[in-house]
């Protein structure tokens, strides 16, 4: 049995991955879930750890965000409730964190972001939302309710001049109370608020979802490093244009150009291979190395570096 419980991971692929909720009751039984608020404090402490203190101490809308290293007064001094501490990356520096991502090897490990771990007291959470990734929330210490809505896009209206974006809309659907090693899937896209309802963690095992903006953006720094021999050129009809027009046929010259870099497939496989398995958090050091690693045919991918070229 795996962390999917009774089900399989060709059913789970095949009707709830990137489809829609899947909540498991004891996924991990008999777990001693890791990392204590005190050993959370102590990695909000630190200057290469990311960490964010997220709080809503009136209720309603009035939120505040503050990005870390926090100090050990800053925490000790906070109020009894309505507070949220958010670590990112704690599967690089716990190893029980860590073993966490074994669970899910029936997804590709090039696809794995990070594991964050939050703590929150009674009433603490960062309100309604919606990711544009693929989560898994594993329910550590203490209980949290969940509450799930419709799926949302990036026209779905949220409050504007806050400093995270929470819906100004949200009507819950369905109501989970999340114990020690239960796991609530979200696929992207669907409105959820999690609420602590007393002192309690959670681990979310989050999947890379890269935006357009950014894979073109990586796919052009790469090409400025290299030579380039596609050079635009006039269409035949510019003699006959006059004028400042740009036409039909100026812009079909720029979509060939740009198709045959699309059409390049073993360019293209190459590049998204090493900037899939390029470590999150590669500039820091860590006590547990990242690994990701990913196959091209025949050719390995390891941490965004690509391995010497097959034996023939």
């Amino acid at each position: 049995m795996t962390i999917l419980g009774q089900l399989s991971a060709e059913t789970f692929i095949e009707e709830f991955w990137q489809q829609k909720p899947l909540l498991i009751r004891r996924a991990l039984k008999d777990w001693a879930a890791p990392l204590s608020r005190i050993e959370l404090a102590h990695l909000a402490a630190k200057d290469e750890v990311e960490s964010r203190l997220i709080q809503n101490p009136a209720g309603a809308h009035d939120w505040s965000v503050e990005f870390g290293p926090f100090d050990s007064d800053t925490l000790q001094n906070l109020p009894s409730s309505h507070w949220s501490l958010l670590i990112q990356g704690c599967d690089l520096w716990n190893t029980e964190v860590a073993a966490l991502k074994s669970q899910f090897s029936f997804l590709p490990s090039w696809r794995l972001d990070d594991i964050m771990v939050s703590f929150a007291p009674e009433n603490g959470g960062v309100g309604p939302h919606f990711d544009q990734y693929d989560v898994f929330l594993i329910q550590g210490e203490g209980r949290r309710q969940w509450q799930l809505g419709g799926f949302c896009d990036a026209h779905t209206p949220t409050f504007p001049d806050l400093p995270i974006k929470i819906l100004s809309s949200f009507e819950a659907q369905e109501t989970f109370i999340l114990e020690t090693g239960d796991l609530l899937y979200l696929p992207p896209g669907v409105a959820h608020w999690g609420t602590a309802l007393e002192d309690c963690t959670t681990f979310s095992v989050g999947f890379r979802a890269p935006t357009l903006s950014e894979i073109v953006a990586d796919l052009a720094e790469e090409l400025i490093g290299e030579p380039d021999s596609t050079v635009y050129r006039d269409p035949k009809s510019l003699a006959t244009d006059g004028g400042n027009v740009i036409g039909s046929d100026h812009v079909m010259q720029v979509q060939n150009m740009l198709l045959s870099l699309a059409h390049d497939t073993d360019r293209i496989s190459d590049w998204f291979a090493r900037f899939m398995t390029r470590p999150k958090f590669e500039a820091l050091s860590t006590p547990i190395t990242e690994l990701r690693e990913a196959q091209v045919g025949d050719q390995r991918y390891i941490n965004g570096e690509k391995l010497s070229e097959p034996s023939q």
